[in-house]
């Protein structure tokens, strides 16, 4: 009897730390979610505000008018669907291509068995500990001397190519039976069509997860487009966003309005494609 009741005690206790342990981590996940999402409020709040309010104190999260003319405003006071445009073009050209390169790059160094393999794929690897500041030069003479300046294949070139792709998609590959590709070889498959018809359909958490990285990092960058473009028919958002911003003065309520329109998209996309993600990096064993 004393043991039964030893045991329950000791029952109650582990179950009173793990409902504490978890109260502590929603709690923490709730503040870190709190402070993350306080940015993107107050851009919204900005992006709604008259131009009186931005600077007012005590400040404000809710305006007292609502202005929603600033949207249109910043929709019509730069060639903001030119620059919507162009980012979709570069933003799905680069996606699409990095996403294929990757994968067949990946099917390589995770299939097949050629000399040199693991070598070639270390030294592969080791690119991504060169920064983009220090190929960025050579990379933008070469387009210099193609004439490739202002034009979609400067924007689009440079990102069809990536050693974290090409990783994270091989240590997918990696995880499917080697018995599915023997069958499709013994029911005579080459290996194009073992990676269209097997590798591929049994990827798509994994695809679908860097395709949405690539896409997150194409649509936000900022650096490379703003380098290689001059005229306004060519330059993406996140340059196009720089206009709302004079020498001497910014129009805030317009460039937080031009900013929630380029964040929609980015939302929407993650929302979407969350599950694939999550299931990606599980199976990929790069969680954490």
């Amino acid at each position: 009897m004393a043991d039964t009741n030893m045991m329950r005690r000791l029952k109650r206790r582990k179950m009173l730390r793990q409902a504490v342990s978890l109260f502590l981590l929603y709690g923490v996940m709730t503040v870190l979610a709190v402070i993350l999402i306080i940015p993107f409020l107050w851009t919204l709040s900005t992006s709604l505000k008259h131009p009186a309010e931005v600077f007012a104190f005590p400040p404000r999260f809710i305006p007292e008018q609502i202005h929603w003319r600033n949207y249109a405003d910043a929709w019509t006071r730069v060639p903001f669907g030119r620059f919507f445009i162009n980012s979709l073009i570069v933003s799905f050209s680069v996606t699409l291509g990095q996403v294929f390169t990757s994968a067949l790059a990946a099917f390589a160094f995770a299939r097949l068995d050629f000399p040199g393999r693991n070598k070639l794929f270390l030294g592969y690897l080791g690119t991504m500990m060169i920064p983009g500041q220090v190929t960025m030069i050579p990379v933008f003479i070469v387009c210099k001397q193609l004439n490739l300046i202002d034009t979609y294949a400067a924007l689009i070139l440079p990102g069809l190519f990536s050693a974290y792709g090409t990783f994270m998609l091989r240590q997918f590959f990696l995880t499917i039976p080697k018995d599915l590709e023997e069958a499709a070889i013994i029911d005579g498959l080459n290996y194009w069509q073992i990676f269209t018809h097997v590798i591929v359909p049994l990827s798509k958490p994994a695809l679908f997860t860097l395709g949405t990285f690539v896409f997150l990092g194409a649509w936000n960058d900022f650096m490379w487009p703003l380098i290689v473009t001059n005229a306004d028919s060519m330059k993406t958002l996140p340059v196009g966003l720089a206009a709302f911003q004079g020498q001497y003065s910014t129009d805030w309520t317009l460039l937080m309005a031009g900013s929630v329109i380029v964040l929609t998209p980015v939302l929407l996309l993650y929302i979407v494609n969350q599950r694939f993600i999550t299931k990606g990096f599980v199976m990929s064993g790069l969680k954490g």
